[in-house]
Order: C-alpha cells, then structure tokens, then sequence
C-alpha cells in the first residue's frame, strides 16, 4: 500500500491533460461537426505522457501555469532525484516512433480540419443521431484519450524501478522495436516512398495486395501494436524488472501490459469495422483477401495459405487476390 500511495501523485499531471484532451476534442467534435479530433492529437500525445515521466526531474515541484507539467512534492524523492535510463530509452523510441506516424498522418491528410476518417461517416449513416453522438462522448473521446494516457505506463513503471544502467533485454527490445516498414500507395507520384508497381489489375480489384499487403492485410496496425507491446515489455524484463527473477504466474504481474493488451483491442475491433465495409464493396475478392493473408501477423499468412493448399484451394484464392503476381508469394 506504501509503494502504490508513493506512486499515486505520479497520475495527477497525466489525468489533468487527458481530461483537457478529451474535453477539447469533444467540443471539437461538436463544433466541426467532424469527430476525426482525438486523430489528430494521437501521433504525439503519447509522446507527451512519456516525456513527462522520462523527465520527471526537469519539472517544478507545484503547479505553476494551467497544463504546465509539474512534480508534486509527494512524489518520492527516489523518482525525481535522478533521470531513469530505461525511461528515457522508452522515450527516444517514442519521438521517433510518434515522427513516423505523424508524417503517416501528414500524408493522408488527416491533420487537415476539413478531413475525417471516412468510417465515421458510414457508421454516421447507419445509426441513429443520438447513438452516433453517445459512440461520440464515450468511445471517440474518452476512451480513446485514456488509452492515450495508458500508453505512457511503460515509463512510469520505468521511473519506479531503480535507476540502473541499460541491459542486454533494454537494448534487444530496443532493436525489435525498430520501424523499418515501408508503405505504398497507387499513385506513386503522390508520394516519394511508394516503391510499387502498380498495374490495371491492381486498380480494378481496388485494394493493395502486393508488399506488405500480401503479408498483412493491415500491416501499419500490425506495426503499431508490436510497437506497444515490446514498450511495455522493456521495464519489465530488464534487471530490476518484477518479470526478471521468474516468467509471470499470476494475473497482477501481467498488469503492467494492460496498455498494449487494451490498445490491441481498440485496433482489434476498429480493424473488424472497417473489414466489414470493405467487405460490402468487394464481397468475393476481400473475402478471398481474409482467406489468405492474415489481419495482421505476416507469419500467420504462411499458415492460411498452407491449410488453402490442403483443400485445393489456393491456386483460385492466390488468382483472385494476387493475379499475375501469384507466383512471387509462397
């Protein structure tokens, strides 16, 4: 009880900017008319939760301007009287991460004010008024911005544990964690990553099935997760870590990956919905797509396409999804 008292205080700053984050991307969304608000703040307020806690010892000890960061002077002092390696290894992989994902958004022009994902439209179309402004306040604007908050967990349990040198597991995970992804789109003018060649049969099936596409059917949601997740673990499995004497047993040491496993669900049902309309616009290739790639893990596609072989099936599904290409994926 002493230890979770001495560590409460270390949530008050955080809670006051998810509150001011979500208050603003709600009214937002009902000034606009555009619920796409909590999109545009979620490439960096992340970034901001874990820069709070790697630099807890930069801040004043009392409040001094509205959402300013501060330490509360009941933080313990072991928390504050130096800076924790992990934390700040968590956050340069953070900033990196959160640069990627921003020039992501950058480009698909959600950091436009006029711009709102189009999934919020078709659910828009499908529901009452009232129940899309319920999904509004709860899902799109709570929930979404305590997830936010959540994902900076990792570095407060980081600052908790002993300042020590980085290890063997920090710098392992730190590697995994490593975004070398590349995107591609159908007009390759439009941006300068987009390697691919694209053909007519590409254009006509009106889905990306070649690259990462023919590995995960959404490999950027693949990627973000991973991401979560292996930051969960870096505090965790490192010397000082509550995982580094034995593998966890027992529900409370598998509490400190709620973040990543709660941010795996978001993506997990978000992912569903947006299948589904894909699903209504190309209802015999998409279903052959599920067939044979995996939602997000590119190794499971190996699999899928083994149990397609076993029935005979592969040689029609690979035509559908693939067309000519169909011999460059095994």
């Amino acid at each position: 009880m002493d230890v979770l008292n001495q560590q409460a205080p270390l949530f008050v700053w955080p809670i006051q900017l998810c509150l001011g984050a979500t208050l603003t991307t709600y009214v937002l969304s009902l000034v606009t008319g555009n619920v796409s608000q909590v999109d545009r703040v979620w490439t960096f307020l992340p970034m901001l939760y874990t820069a709070y806690y790697a630099l807890l010892p930069l801040w004043p000890r009392t409040p001094q301007m509205f959402l300013l960061p501060y330490t509360p002077e009941t933080v313990h002092e072991s928390f504050v009287d130096t800076f924790s390696p992990r934390a700040l290894l968590m956050l340069a992989l953070v900033v990196t991460w959160m640069f990627r994902l921003s020039y992501n958004t950058l480009r698909r022009g959600l950091f436009r004010l006029n711009e709102e994902d189009y999934r919020w439209q078709v659910l828009r179309e499908n529901i009452p008024p009232w129940l899309f402004q319920v999904i509004n306040l709860t899902f799109v604007a709570v929930i979404q911005n305590i997830i936010l908050m959540l994902l900076g967990v990792p570095a407060k349990i980081a600052v908790t544990q002993p300042h020590t040198s980085l290890g063997v597991s920090d710098y392992v995970l730190a590697v995994l964690v490593s975004d070398v992804k590349r995107s591609g789109k159908l007009n390759p003018s439009e941006w300068y990553g987009a390697r691919i060649a694209w053909t007519k049969r590409d254009a006509e099936r009106g889905f990306a099935t070649k690259g990462l596409w023919a590995w995960s059917r959404h490999p950027n949601f693949f990627c973000e997760q991973s991401f979560w997740v292996i930051v969960n673990l870096i505090p965790l499995v490192c010397a000082d870590g509550p995982w580094s004497q034995e593998w966890p047993t027992s529900f409370s040491s598998l509490a400190p990956l709620a973040p990543g496993l709660v941010l795996c669900t978001l993506f997990f049902s978000s992912t569903m919905f947006t299948e589904s309309i894909s699903l209504s616009k190309y209802p015999v290739a998409y279903k052959a797509y599920q067939q044979r790639v995996d939602m997000f893990i590119p190794l499971c596609t190996l699999v899928w396409g083994a149990i397609l072989s076993a029935q005979g099936k592969r040689q029609a599904v690979d035509e559908i999804v693939y067309g000519q290409e169909a011999k460059k994926v095994e």
